[in-house]
C-alpha cells in the first residue's frame, strides 16, 4: 500500500472512453485524479513526496472491471480438485485419483472444471468415476457450472435411483432402462449438492480474498459477483462479504448481484431489500438481482426460438412469462437492477419482453434501474435493436466468441451451421448503440481481461487461455463481422462494465484513482499486443494492490 502522491508520465492515456489527445501524464493526489495533460503541463505536480512513475510508452487507463464473475468459485478451486487442464478422460481421472489420495480420510472428493466435450456424448458416467474413487462419494462441478458429475457412492448418498423424478428445469442423465448414469444437469445438481460437507466461514472468506488478489493481478479494480446466493454446492457468500467489509479487507470495489430463487416468487422481495440494506450499511453495493432465465446449449437447457438441430425441444425459460414480468416489475418498483442470465435467443427475447411489459405497467423512478442481460450466445436479429430501445446493457464474455475445434464438434449437432455463424453478436449490438459491458464468468473461463479483448478484436481463440489448443487450430475467426475495435474492447472492460458495477471508470479530475498500467500500448500496437500484455500496476483509490516488479516498492 502507498499513500504518496503520484505523477505518471511518458505514456498514452485512455480515459474509459477514448485516448485523450496529446495526454501522456496523470497526477494523483490523496487517492484521486488531480490533473491530466502532458508531462510538461504537469511538471509542477512533481513536488515534495510525489513519486514519479515513468510509463515508458505503456498505456495508463482506469482500472479494468469485470461485469460478470464468480469470485467464490474462482477462489475455492485452490482447495478443490481442479480439472480444467485435462484434455481427455484419462487425464481427468488421473487428477481425481491423485487428489483423493492426498486426503484419504476426507468424507467427499469435491472438484471443478471437467469439460463435457471430451467425453463420449458429452456425458461422463459414475461407472467411469468409480474406477478412480470407488470408496466414497465424489462431486465434480462442470467447467460450465451448469452440470455435475458424480460417482455411484454419491448417487447412493442422495438416494437417486430409477424412480427419482427429474426436478423442474433439471435432468438426471439415464441409460436405456432409466437408471441414473452419473451426470446431472441444471437444477438436478441440487439433489446431490445439498449433501456436501458445508464450507466453514473462514474458508469462504479466504476464497474471496484469494479471488480478489487474482483479479487485481490482471488490472481489475472493480467487479460484479454475478450470483450471491447458494448455488450448486457453493454456499451463499453474502455473510462473508459483510464480514470482510467489516474487517476492511476488501480492496476492490465489489458489486453484488443477489440471487433470485425461481421457486419463491415475489415473496422473497423483503429478504432482498433487507440484504441490500445490510450491504449499504457495510459500504457494499447490492443494487442488482440475478435472474437465471435459462441454462446452456451443451446440456439442452438454453431456451431457443427454434428446436435444437438434434431434435431436442427448444425449451423455455425458467420463469414463465407472467412470472418473469411480475418479478421484474416488483424489482423495478424497489429500484433494483436485474442481471439476467440468457444464453439462448428465446431467453434473451423473454427478458427483453419482461422489461418492456414491466415498464409499461409499473411507474418507475426517473433514473431507471440498470438492467443487464448476460452471455447472449444467440440473439434473434429482430431483437438486436431492442437493447438500446430499452436501455439494457449487454454483458458479454469475449473469450467464448472464438472458433475452436470444439465449436463445430459440440455446437454443430446442437444448433446447426446457421446459428453457429451468428453466435455472440458483439459488433451488431454495438452498431445498434447497445452498451457493452465485458466480463469473464471466471472460473468458467480465464479472468484475464486482456485475453478477452484479444478475442473480441480478432474473433480468434487466445492460445494462452487454452493451453490444450494447438496453434494451428487458432486460425479461423468466428463470425468476423462481429469484431470490435481495440478502443471498443477497452470501453467494454472500463466504462461499459462500470455502468453495471456502479463504479465509474474515468480519469477525470476528482475521480478516485482506480488505475491500471498495462505493459504495452495496446491501442497503437494492436491485437497481438493484447494477447501479450499484462498489468504492471493496479491501484484502487491511489492504494497499490498489485505491483509484480516492485515498481513502487
Amino acid at each position: 500500500m502507498i499513500d504518496d502522491d503520484l505523477l505518471f508520465v511518458g505514456g498514452p492515456v485512455f480515459d474509459g472512453h477514448d485516448l485523450i489527445p496529446n495526454a501522456n501524464a496523470v497526477a494523483v493526489r490523496k487517492g484521486r485524479i488531480e490533473a491530466v495533460g502532458t508531462s510538461s503541463d504537469l511538471s509542477s505536480y512533481a513536488r515534495g513526496s510525489t513519486r514519479v512513475v515513468d510509463l515508458g510508452g505503456r498505456l495508463l487507463c482506469p482500472g479494468l472491471q469485470d461485469a460478470h464473475v464468480h469470485p467464490l468459485a474462482g477462489g475455492i478451486i485452490d482447495t478443490w480438485c481442479d480439472l480444467r487442464e485435462a484434455a481427455d478422460p484419462e487425464r481427468t481421472l488421473e487428477l481425481v485419483r491423485a487428489y483423493a489420495l492426498r486426503d484419504p480420510q476426507a468424507p467427499w472428493v469435491v472438484g471443478f472444471g471437467w469439460t463435457s466435450s471430451i467425453f463420449p456424448g458429452g456425458l461422463p458416467t459414475a461407472k467411469l468415476l468409480d474406477t478412480a474413487v470407488p470408496d466414497r462419494p465424489v462431486y465434480l462441478l462442470g467447467a460450465d457450472m451448469h452440470d455435475a458429475w458424480v460417482n455411484s457412492a454419491a448417487l447412493d448418498v442422495a438416494g437417486i435411483g430409477t424412480d427419482t423424478p427429474d426436478p423442474r428445469h433439471g435432468r438426471i442423465a439415464r441409460d436405456g432402462r432409466g437408471r441414473p448414469t452419473g451426470t446431472l444437469h441444471e437444477t438436478a445438481v441440487d439433489l446431490i449438492s445439498g449433501h456436501l460437507p458445508p464450507l466453514t466461514a473462514e474458508r469462504v472468506e479466504d476464497a474471496l480474498l484469494t479471488a480478489q488478489k487474482r483479479l487485481h493481478e490482471y488490472g481489475i479494480t472493480a467487479w460484479q459477483d454475478a450470483l450471491v446466493g447458494p448455488y450448486m454446492g457453493l454456499p451463499d457468500p453474502f455473510p462473508a462479504y459483510l464480514e470482510l467489509a467489516r474487517k476492511k479487507k476488501l480492496t476492490g470495489r465489489v458489486s453484488l448481484a443477489l440471487w433470485w430463487d425461481p421457486g419463491r416468487g415475489v415473496g422473497q422481495l423483503d429478504e432482498l431489500l433487507h440484504r441490500r440494506d445490510l450491504a449499504r450499511k457495510s459500504g457494499l453495493r447490492a443494487e442488482t438481482v440475478k435472474i437465471m432465465q435459462d441454462g446452456i446449449c451443451e446440456n439442452g437447457w438454453a431456451a431457443l426460438i427454434s428446436p435444437y438441430t438434434n431434435g431436442w425441444s427448444p425449451g423455455s425459460g425458467r420463469l414463465e412469462s407472467r412470472e418473469l414480468v411480475r418479478a421484474v416489475s416488483a424489482l423495478e418498483r424497489e429500484g433494483f437492477s436485474v442481471h439476467f442470465h440468457a444464453v439462448g435467443d428465446l431467453a434473451a427475447r423473454e427478458c427483453l419482453d419482461a422489461v418492456r411489459e414491466a415498464r409499461a405497467t409499473t411507474p418507475g423512478p426517473h433514473d431507471r434501474p440498470r438492467h443487464q442481460i448476460a452471455h447472449l450466445q444467440l440473439v434473434a436479429p429482430d431483437d438486436l435493436p431492442r437493447f438500446t430501445e430499452l436501455g439494457i446493457t449487454a454483458v458479454v464474455q469475449p473469450l467464448w466468441a472464438a472458433e475452436t475445434p470444439a465449436t463445430r464438434e459440440v455446437f454443430g449437432p446442437l444448433i446447426g451451421e446457421e446459428r453457429i455463424e451468428r453466435q455472440y453478436p458483439f459488433g451488431s449490438l454495438l452498431a445498434y448503440g447497445t452498451r457493452l459491458a465485458a466480463g469473464s464468468d471466471w472460473p468458467v473461463s480465464s479472468q484475464n481481461p486482456l485475453w478477452g479483448m484479444y478475442v473480441a478484436v480478432t474473433r480468434l481463440p487466445s492460445v494462452p487461455s487454452a493451453p490444450w489448443l494447438r496453434p494451428e487450430d487458432a486460425q479461423r475467426a468466428l463470425n468476423p463481422a462481429e469484431r470490435l475495435s481495440v478502443i471498443d474492447a477497452l470501453r467494454a472492460y472500463t466504462s461499459g462494465a462500470g455502468h453495471v458495477t456502479g463504479t465509474a471508470a474515468t480519469l477525470a479530475p476528482g475521480s478516485p484513482a482506480d488505475l491500471a498500467v498495462l505493459s504495452h500500448d495496446v491501442v497503437t500496437l494492436g491485437p497481438q499486443a493484447l494477447e501479450a500484455a499484462r498489468a504492471d500496476l493496479t491501484l484502487v483509490g491511489g492504494h497499490l494492490v498489485h505491483d509484480p516488479h516492485q515498481e513502487l516498492a
